[in-house]
């Protein structure tokens, strides 16, 4: 695009863009930094907490014998899919902080920054500056991009390390488009991007493994965009990407199911043919794109499509279609858990950048006075505040530090007791800030997907092999036990040992 035709003209109004959000990109991260995690999928980041406790504790010096087992028993005891590599940081962190939970939300938000740094350099290759700030804006701005990105889990690392591959495998196909013709200073450059897109490809599908989705259908649409499949599969790089990228996961794979024994029951009931004839996968998924980033951001994002070239359109549409088998495999997931989409957004935010370019164009035709382009800057830099705001007030609608006394008294008052209960998060919170094992009775959605997967049980002998065993139940979810009234009658014929706010006890036996 001309520099008559740009709407951040000069590098002055392009860096002070750039640095207003970043700056503000950042500062609602950190905003209410050291509330608890359980602000966005609980389960999953105290599942990350209690592991990365559990290290710390490990060497820990200056703890009770008592603390450090409890502490190493719940990290051991949690399932494994991916490997402990953020809450390894993390724990290593707290040798210097202490532990500090929200330690974690830093990392997470670091992460999501520098997958925003390479966006915009994407972003500016493929497009214009105006294109890349207003890709990088969405990217940083979006409502559920912002709460997400601050969560103790590996997707805010794996998404960073995919926008990295992206880059890098773009960069690649840039410089071997036309093999012939490139010097030897450039087929170095090639070779260089070659090996970072294996690196960082290969880190992320370690990270998590539905990172691959991302990896081949990004890898194939580069390719693709160089000319055919045929001629890119002559290209010794790709053999050396395809590597690198295989080797990490390959490795942990092996000595996760073949070595150690704890993985392969982990990727079960991924993926259940028979959703495909229910309209309940299909309006779940649609309702998990419109809770990531609104069915208006999505519709904006799949008619951008039609502004790319031939070339360039072929490599996003690869990480389109890698999106879409992902969300086919994993059928059950991509319709119940919204963070599962999460790689989306880079994607659609990428995927915007012609058409705000484009607009972004008749806006500097329409601002060609100094005062009228200014106030167009004010109205961006008003939206920007405004959607930053309401996030902000997101965050500060729930203080959840108040649940940490609570989670300790349930604690003294079942001291040596034995506990069955229903609570959130499957005893996680219970063990985190109560150091209290509890064995947990299943939710409502765990019936359900028991149900979808063909499962069978018979309430009174599950309730009856539970009682016999447990002499007090805790319920804390009572959102979940009003969808059970078959638990929920049979634990109203028990006395109650003890209440108080947000926590019941049943006395099932002396």
């Amino acid at each position: 695009m001309q520099e008559s035709t740009s709407f951040f003209s000069t590098k002055t109004a392009r860096t002070l863009a750039l640095l207003v959000i970043f700056a503000l990109g950042i500062a609602i991260r950190l905003y209410d930094l050291t509330d608890l995690p359980l602000d966005f999928h609980s389960t999953r980041q105290m599942l990350s907490a209690l592991k990365a406790r559990g290290m710390y504790y490990e060497t820990r010096a200056g703890v009770s014998p008592e603390e450090r087992a409890f502490a190493v028993q719940q990290w051991n005891l949690r399932a494994s899919v991916e490997p402990e590599f953020f809450e390894r940081i993390v724990a290593w962190t707290y040798q210097f902080t202490g532990e500090q939970v929200w330690i974690a939300r830093i990392y997470s938000s670091a992460f999501w920054i520098v997958g925003g740094i390479f966006l915009y350099l994407l972003a500016r290759r493929l497009t214009s500056h105006d294109g890349a700030i207003a890709a990088t804006a969405v990217y940083l701005f979006l409502p559920y991009a912002v709460i997400a990105s601050r969560s103790f889990q590996p997707d805010p690392l794996m998404t960073m390390l995919i926008v990295i591959f992206l880059w890098a495998v773009w960069e690649w196909a840039s410089l071997t488009r036309n093999p012939s013709s490139i010097g030897r200073e450039a087929r170095g450059r090639a070779w260089l991007y070659a090996i970072l897109a294996g690196l960082f490809g290969g880190f992320a599908i370690f990270i998590k493994f539905p990172a691959a989705f991302f990896i081949v259908g990004g890898g194939l649409g580069a390719a693709l965009s160089r000319g055919s499949i045929k001629e890119a599969f002559k290209n010794p790089q790709i053999y050396v990407m395809a590597t690198l990228g295989i080797l990490p996961a390959a490795g942990y794979l092996i000595y996760g199911i073949f070595i150690e024994d704890y993985l392969g029951q982990q990727f079960s009931g991924r993926f259940i043919p028979t959703l495909f004839l229910s309209p309940s996968y299909y309006l779940g998924w649609l309702n998990m794109l419109n809770l990531v980033m609104s069915g208006s951001v999505l519709m904006l994002a799949l008619l951008a499509l039609f502004f790319w070239d031939e070339k360039k359109r072929r490599f996003i549409l690869g990480l389109w279609a890698g999106y879409a088998v992902f969300g086919l495999y994993f059928n059950y997931h991509i319709s119940t858990h919204d963070y599962y989409s999460l790689p989306l957004i880079p994607m659609a935010a990428l995927s915007l950048a012609p058409l705000a370019d484009f607009l972004f164009a008749k806006l500097a035709q329409l601002t060609s006075t100094k005062i009228l382009r200014l106030t167009s800057y004010l109205f961006l830099l008003w939206g920007i505040l405004a959607v930053t705001w309401n996030t902000r007030n997101q965050l500060n609608a729930v203080d959840y530090r108040p649940e940490a006394a609570m989670w300790a008294e349930i604690s003294e008052v079942t001291d040596g007791y034995n506990l069955a209960g229903l609570t959130q998060d499957y005893g996680s919170r219970f063990a985190y800030w109560g150091w209290t094992y509890i064995t947990s009775w299943p939710t409502y959605g765990d019936l359900l997907y028991s149900s979808e997967r063909g499962g069978k049980r018979d309430f009174d002998e599950q309730f009856a092999e539970i009682a016999t065993k447990k002499n007090l139940f805790l319920v804390t979810d009572f959102n979940d036990l009003s969808r059970q009234p078959l638990l929920q009658a049979k634990l109203e014929a028990y006395p109650v040992f003890a209440e108080g706010d947000g926590y019941v006890i049943y006395l099932l036996q002396p």
